[in-house]
């Protein structure tokens, strides 16, 4: 028989979902929470004519609070500048950036596409940009519709903040772009570090 403490924990957890209410940060206010307390805003991409793009990795990225569906966004993308993609993630501290700038740019709303796909129902994920799948960070559970046609694009933000998630690609997101910063490297740019 399950004692009343174990019952409420129960309960609890089934109108909390995930259990993610088990990790609120301190200064949890109910209804409100401050995003950016501890984001670590990554500095100016030092490119010329792209100083307000940022740097994550080799990457000069920039927020675009534009929804448009996953094809779209990425068109516009290549437009914005030479090279560019929907981005592309490499690391947690890339991950983590990318997060700082979204909540910093538009916190009511944290949902956005990322660069990566499913390979025609492969089950392989891939960056519109080429590189290399070496880092990978998704929600639990996911990606849910592998081998399908029905959610074949990956968005950050979904369920888990910070995580990612596959989804359809014809729903409207906010997305990020980013391209190589030494792909466009002018004189009289600074050199990144």
């Amino acid at each position: 028989m399950f004692k009343s403490g174990s019952v409420c924990v129960l309960l609890l957890m089934l109108l909390f979902g995930s259990g993610n209410f088990l990790t609120m940060e301190k200064g949890f206010v109910a209804g409100h929470t401050n995003v950016t307390a501890r984001c670590n805003m990554p500095k100016p991409c030092k490119v010329h004519g792209f100083t307000d793009w940022y740097k994550a990795g080799r990457y000069c990225v920039k927020y675009f609070k534009k929804p448009l569906n996953f094809t779209t966004a990425e068109f516009s993308c290549r437009a914005t500048a030479p090279g560019a993609h929907l981005v592309s993630v490499h690391s947690k501290k890339h991950n983590d950036y990318l997060l700082c700038m979204v909540q910093k740019f538009n916190p009511n709303n944290l949902r956005f596409w990322l660069g990566a796909f499913e390979l025609f129902k492969s089950g392989k994920f891939l960056w519109l940009d080429g590189s290399f799948w070496d880092f990978q960070i998704w929600t639990r559970g996911e990606p849910n519709h592998m081998y399908t046609s029905t959610e074949e694009c990956v968005e950050m933000n979904w369920k888990e903040i910070g995580r990612w998630n596959d989804d359809r690609c014809h729903v409207r997101k906010n997305y990020m772009c980013g391209f190589k910063w030494n792909t466009i490297l002018k004189p009289g740019s600074e050199k990144m570090k």
